[in-house]
């Protein structure tokens, strides 16, 4: 009887441990699948104090993904935002889509590659306005009659 109990026990204690290795060894594969990868946005912030009918200096989008563009306005009695989702293509054109600031809000959609297109307004007044620079990139411009201040985030 003693050794039937012995061998009960030493069984008892080698399917414990065989068990447990199963336990570890599933835990460690579902955590290895379960893992995931997280990649911080890069980011560019541009502030800009520009006189009457003055232009930012050139802002270069990155290349051949979306780009999130955010600006605004900060000058009192002219403060708002706009935002638009940009595709830049190098040496080609500028693709867009966004809402310009007003009330209500109206989309802003376009490609184009020559200097001078209207993208987004960013002020309350449609007078300060992102607008490419160039195929390749992009720049702030005041059309108001007085200095307008503000900013202009890209994330991608």
């Amino acid at each position: 009887m003693k050794t039937i109990r012995m061998r009960i026990q030493k069984f008892s204690r080698l399917g414990v441990i065989l068990m447990a290795t199963v336990v570890a060894i599933i835990t460690s594969m579902v955590v290895a699948n379960a893992a995931q990868t997280f990649t911080t946005p890069n980011s560019a912030f541009i502030s800009y104090s520009l006189a009457a009918s003055a232009n930012s200096a050139a802002i270069t989008p990155a290349t051949s993904r979306s780009v999130l563009v955010m600006g605004c306005c900060t000058t009192a009695g002219d403060a708002a935002v706009g935002q638009v989702s940009l595709l830049h293509l190098s040496g080609a054109s500028t693709g867009w889509f966004g809402l310009e600031t007003t009330s209500p809000a109206t989309i802003t959609q376009g490609f184009s590659g020559i200097a001078g297109t209207h993208i987004v307004y960013i002020d309350s007044g449609h007078t300060v306005d992102i607008k490419t620079a160039s195929a390749d990139t992009i720049l702030v411009h005041n059309g108001a009659a007085a200095t307008r201040a503000g900013n202009v985030t890209l994330v991608w």
